[in-house]
Order: structure tokens, then sequence, then C-alpha cells
């Protein structure tokens, strides 16, 4: 239970501001407007005329509901289904915004059994129960402190958005060859076959013909697809027997195998780490063994990564169709085109790791600041600390 400072206010929305609702359609947008237009999303689109000119806090009705907030201040338009929120009294409009966006989640899901709600109905806000500084002065000195980590979230966001352009940048000049690591080094077109050790290519082997009592929940993990779209190749729920762990040797796992999606959406790949657990792919995987005496482990890492290659075995594979991988032969066959001179592929590769290892040291910083930013609002938003 929150004990907040006496000298308080304690008051209803209702009481503090006007909560209203937008009047457009989504239809109603235009590329490159002049005005923002917010819809039931964290996306702002344009328009070209603005329907409000003011300070304004706004919140989603329907969908994501009690997780998208906006601050404006001056001409916007909000859809039939975004309430805006605006002519603040006693309460200044930046404070109101960090106030109800922490808050309201907790409000929209006390008021109701369930655990998704539909959608917004306006008593959920007008009813809303505000607790705030009644001093405008304290009410300004909490925004100015969030403000700096909105601040420098907002700085680190940029600055990792420009970091991946460069990164990218370098990564179609250093695997297409166009910028050389090694000028007297020939390059030359690889099958993905040849760049892996004998029998070092295969695909999953539970098919729907697999019975389900193959499986049981202990002994060995069966590595299995999911989530192949964020580029997460997770352990599944479901195991092989020890005493079959052997007979399926050719399609366990190890450290430094790649293990690729090839049903749904093709071309994820995940490097089996050193910490690896032991276990066996299933039918929607392929299972890679590189030979590093040919290709270097991180490089083809990023190799397998980039758009470009991904474009190109879907091309290779499937005539452009993205649908499941079709043929191991056809994949055997589809090429790359690296260093014949391995030390040049680990120069490249290691040029890109730095970047990605950049990239995601800026991506922790922002979420610490993140964390930081939540608990300062815990305890700035509800007394515990006091900056006056």
């Amino acid at each position: 239970m929150v004990s907040y400072p006496k000298d308080w206010n304690n008051d209803i929305i209702d009481n503090i501001a006007d909560v209203n609702t937008g009047i457009r359609d989504t239809q109603d947008r235009v590329k490159n407007g002049r005005y923002p237009f917010f819809i039931r999303s964290s996306e702002v689109q344009k328009l070209d005329e603005f329907d409000y000119d003011c300070e304004a806090v706004l919140t989603v009705g329907d969908g994501q509901i009690g997780k998208i907030f906006h601050y404006v201040n001056g001409k916007f338009s909000a859809h039939q289904r975004v309430y805006v929120i605006s002519n603040f009294k006693k309460i200044i409009g930046k404070y109101f915004f960090y106030n109800f966006s922490r808050f309201f989640f907790n409000e929209v899901m006390a008021q109701t059994a369930k655990t998704t709600v539909d959608s917004v109905r306006k008593p959920m806000i007008t009813e809303m129960t505000l607790r705030y500084p009644a001093d405008v002065k304290e009410q300004k000195i909490i925004v100015k402190a969030l403000d700096s980590f909105d601040t420098h979230i907002k700085n680190l966001s940029k600055l990792i958005e420009k970091k991946k352009m460069i990164r990218d940048g370098a990564v179609e000049e250093l695997l297409s060859g166009y910028k050389r690591m090694k000028k007297n080094k020939p390059w030359k077109e690889f099958k993905l076959e040849e760049v892996c050790v004998p029998r070092g290519m295969v695909r999953g082997p539970f098919g729907g013909s697999l019975k389900k009592d193959a499986f049981i929940y202990k002994g060995y993990k069966v590595y299995e697809q999911k989530n192949a779209i964020y580029k997460s190749i997770n352990l599944g729920d479901y195991y092989i027997d020890e005493n079959k762990y052997d007979e399926l040797s050719r399609f366990s796992v190890k450290e430094n195998d790649f293990i690729v999606s090839c049903s749904g959406t093709i071309g994820e790949i995940y490097r089996i780490p050193h910490n690896y657990v032991p276990g066996v792919i299933n039918q929607a995987l392929l299972k890679l063994t590189i030979d590093d005496n040919i290709c270097d482990f991180n490089l083809f890492n990023h190799y397998f990564n980039w758009n470009k290659f991904k474009h190109k075995i879907i091309d290779d594979t499937q005539g452009g169709a993205m649908k499941n991988l079709v043929g191991m032969d056809k994949f055997r066959k589809t090429t790359i085109y690296i260093p014949t001179d391995t030390e040049e592929q680990k120069i490249i590769a290691e040029i890109l790791s730095s970047m990605d290892k950049e990239i995601e040291n800026l991506e922790k910083e922002k979420e610490k600041y993140q964390q930081l930013k939540s608990g300062a609002m815990d305890d700035l938003l509800t007394g515990k600390i006091r900056l006056v």
C-alpha cells in the first residue's frame, strides 16, 4: 500500500482535466502531412489539417490498452477511439502525462476480472484517482527529473539507429567484396555444401510420421523453431529419450553448429553457443556443421544474417515464395561469395562483430536507463522521494 505525502492533492481526473475522443478515422491519414495524427497504435500518422491546438495527453481506447500514451503541445488530430485529455487544472500537463502513463494500466486491471480489456470506457479515465503535489513548483521539478531520463533514452535511440545504419553499410561493403581487407587474395563462390564438413548438412528427422509417444519429458532436449520472425530459435518443450540419443547423433547439435529455420519464415539462423544444451533438431530445422578451414564461423554467421543473402536463399530454393524450404538439393547448392583466405575472413568478421558489440552495449545502456526511469517514476510520483 502506497503512503502518499499528506500535503499532496487527491482528486479524480474529471475534476482536473477534460476528457474527449478524436473524430477521425485511420483512412483520413495523409502521407507527409503537416500535423500529427494519433491513431490506435504507438505509430503517429500525419494529416494536412488539425482538430486540436493545445497541450494534451492521449491514450488508445482499444487495442494495447494502458500501454500507449502520447504527450503533445500544439496542433494535432486524433482517431475517434483515441482519448484526448486536455485543459488541465491544478496539474501541469507533462506531470499528468507521467502520472497517468505510469498508473492507468493498473487502474484498468483493477476494474476488471479479465486478464485483458477489450476497450476503455470514458469513466475508467474520468473516475480514476490521481495523487499529485499541490505545489506546481514540485510538479515541475519532478517533470524535469523524468525529462532528463527521457532525453538520454531518446539520444541513445538515435545513436543506436545511426550505428545500425553504419553497420549495415559496412555489411554491404565487406560481405560483397567491394571493400577489401587483402587485395592480393582472391574471393570465390562456394556452394553451401562445400563449406560444410562431409555430411555436415542435415534436416531434422521428426516429421508427422513420428508418434508423440516417441517424445518424453526428460532426457535430451529437442530443438524446435519458435518465433523465427524475431530471430530466436529456442529449446522446445519436447525431449528425446536418452537411449535414442546415440542413434540420432547425426541430428544432434554441438558448439558452433548452425541451425536454420526451414519452415514458416525461413532462413533465420541460430549459432549453438559454448554452453549449449545437448539435444537434437526437429523437422523444422536444418543443421549446418561448418568446416572452419574453409569458412570462419563468425564470418558465416554474419553472412547468413545478411539480408541480401537471405533473399538469395528464398530465390534459389523457392523462386521467391516464402513458404517452406523445399528440396535440400537446392539449398545445398545455394552459393556464398567469400575470401579464400581465412585470415581476411576473420578480419571482416571482427570488424562486423565489434560494430554489433557496440550496438549491443548501447542497447543495454538504453535498457538500463529505462529501468532507472521506471524506478524513479515509482519513487517520485508517489512521494517516496521528495525533491523539495
